[in-house]
């Protein structure tokens, strides 16, 4: 019998499945749950929240992981993954509200449709957009206010009565609490799908992850560290792998343990899950300036002499775009529920598959073809190569949300396996492929040396455009959450939360132009944070969570890896700042 069943309650994930058991969750938890709206974060601003809280012995120790920052660290994180798009019939027979307005629905658009369903569907939510709270109502509360009503009055005419939820399929079946994620949104109320996530679903979830834009960088690495770099690839693919069925172990040890950060916490207490929490966002946000670079790259080379000179300040082609584009991604940053663009951001498997096929495409149908050359080893600068091989695989923040939203959790294993073996071939194959076809004169990104005059280029190089400015927002948002999470209760309005998010969009564009370095930001980021995230701490927090019953040869593997990866970052850092310092 799996955990879910044990404990009585199936996974909260916004993604995949539906959430019939958030009151059982919220008794667990001791009476309140973390909002999972994934564009606001914890509602603190009702009183009776407080209250409640009060009465439930709300301190940390009390209420576990679920009851400390950050709270919406689930949510935010669970949209980055695959997401089948709902039908409309599946949209409108979730709420009685809008099957009444389905006339509506085929003469008008959503946002139409969202402003005649304001104030029947969100009751306070109607208020001005600049003065009411960012969150919507607790997860408590909307069990209390979904409750059926009270039996009618003896004569009493119960024909104006609205239904208050579709009536149950089942006398026995728990009724369904809308998922407060699902109540907001900048179109149209989206309700959660009916169901969880299957084996297939889960191993694209994985190829999602693991398959960015770190792809691009492969042939580069090869430049830097030399062919025999390349064995860097299946070593930090088989550690990061066996770390991640460590994450799997940890959360198997306690029913409370469902993120990175609960595990963190259960390993060495607040300060762990602060710390680990931390780290994560720091990566989020460097990710989100290295799609800047990307997208200023990229639109640099498709437009070259694109530039702009206004009173004295000169932009060239890759400054200009890499504002250009943070500008045209500021709206969707602004949005409070990003489960609509999540469905965008499904096609990175697309993406990248469609890059690899044009890459193959113009190295044996367009006459580029294949070199042989390169060094055998380059020692100088193969810690650069590492940090690059190292980010490839930067997706445990996510592994645990996959793990807790599967329906047979004993397939993890085989997923895991399954999406390192397939994209360490795929890396491998790709870096093998674009150095040949470039040589010494592989760029960062090999998409910028493919010439730009053949059709397979044109669209590799779009590819690798709408991407980054699809996955933009969802990778930015939960940096946003956690700070807007840890204002004070008075600043936690839509107004604030605006600024919060124009302030980090600036801030990334800054970074970005500071440091116009792809593959040497990239590599600094797998030498720092993906040595961390994947391998030092899913060994560290084991060895805590799991003391005293880990046998002796999996505490001399972890220890090894742990050390393994304190060289890398060292050693990979250190190269990477002396490198960018010297340009």
């Amino acid at each position: 019998m799996d955990r879910d069943e044990e404990m009585g309650h199936g996974d909260r994930s916004l993604l995949f499945i539906g959430d019939e058991d958030d009151d059982l969750e919220a008794d667990r938890d001791g009476g309140s749950t973390p909002s999972s709206d994934p564009g606001s974060f914890s509602d603190r601003t009702d009183p009776s929240d407080d209250d409640d809280d009060a009465g439930a012995g709300g301190d940390d120790d009390d209420d576990g992981p679920k009851g400390t920052w950050p709270q919406s660290f689930r949510q935010s994180i669970d949209m980055m993954s695959v997401v089948p798009s709902p039908a409309m019939s599946t949209i409108i027979a979730a709420s009685p509200n809008l099957t009444k307005l389905s006339n509506t629905i085929r003469e008008g658009s959503s946002f139409f449709l969202r402003k005649v369903t304001t104030s029947s569907t969100l009751g306070r939510e109607g208020s001005l957009p600049l003065t009411k709270p960012l969150l919507p109502p607790s997860l408590s509360q909307l069990s209390t206010t979904s409750q059926p009503p009270p039996p009618p009055v003896v004569g009493e005419s119960t024909d104006s009565l609205a239904p208050l939820r579709p009536p149950a399929a089942s006398q026995g079946e728990i009724p369904v609490v809308p998922s407060s994620a699902c109540l907001k949104s900048s179109y149209i109320d989206l309700p959660p799908p009916s169901t969880k996530c299957g084996q297939k679903q889960a191993i694209l979830n994985g190829l999602n992850v693991l398959c960015g834009v770190g792809i691009l960088t492969t042939s580069y690495g090869i430049k830097q560290g030399g062919w025999f770099s390349l064995i860097l690839l299946p070593l930090l693919g088989g550690c990061s792998c066996y770390t991640g069925l460590l994450l799997k172990k940890c959360i198997d040890s306690s029913p409370s343990i469902d993120t990175y950060p609960d595990i963190g916490q259960a390993a060495f207490g607040i300060y762990g899950r602060i710390f680990v929490s931390v780290v994560l966002y720091l990566e989020l946000y460097a990710s989100a300036v290295e799609y800047i670079t990307l997208l200023g790259d990229s639109l640099a080379s498709v437009f070259p002499s694109a530039d702009l000179a206004f009173t004295g300040i000169y932009l060239n082609a890759h400054n200009l775009f890499a504002i250009t584009m943070a500008l045209a991604i500021l709206p969707s940053v602004w949005l409070k529920n990003l489960s609509l663009l999540s469905y965008l951001s499904a096609g990175g498997v697309i993406a990248t598959t469609t890059v690899i096929v044009c890459l193959f495409w113009v190295g044996i149908g367009e006459g580029v073809g294949f070199h042989p050359g390169g060094t055998a080893l380059n020692m100088t600068h193969f810690p650069v190569a590492l940090g690059l091989y190292g980010y490839c695989y930067s997706g445990h923040s996510v592994f645990p949300n996959i793990y807790s939203s599967m329906e047979q959790r004993s397939k993890f294993t085989f997923v895991l396996l399954f999406c390192f073996i397939l994209v360490t071939v795929v890396y491998a194959g790709v870096a093998v492929t674009g150095f040949l076809m470039f040589g010494e004169s592989t760029m960062s990104q090999f998409t910028l040396n493919m010439p730009q005059q053949y059709i397979p280029s044109k669209i590799a190089i779009w590819m690798t455009i709408i991407n980054p400015y699809t996955k933009y927002a969802l990778t930015l948002t939960p940096v946003a959450l956690s700070i807007e999470e840890a204002l004070p209760k008075r600043m936690q309005t839509y107004q604030v939360g605006m600024c919060v998010r124009t302030a980090l969009v600036a801030s990334t564009v800054v970074v970005a132009l500071t440091f116009p370095y792809f593959a040497l930001v990239m590599a600094l980021l797998g030498s720092v944070f993906t040595m961390l995230v994947a391998l030092i701490l899913p060994c560290a927090c084991y060895l805590s969570i799991k003391k005293g019953s880990t046998p002796l040869w999996e505490v001399v593997l972890c220890i090894s890896i742990i050390l393994l990866g304190i060289l890398c970052a060292c050693v990979g850092s250190y190269t990477s700042i002396s490198q960018m310092i010297s340009r």
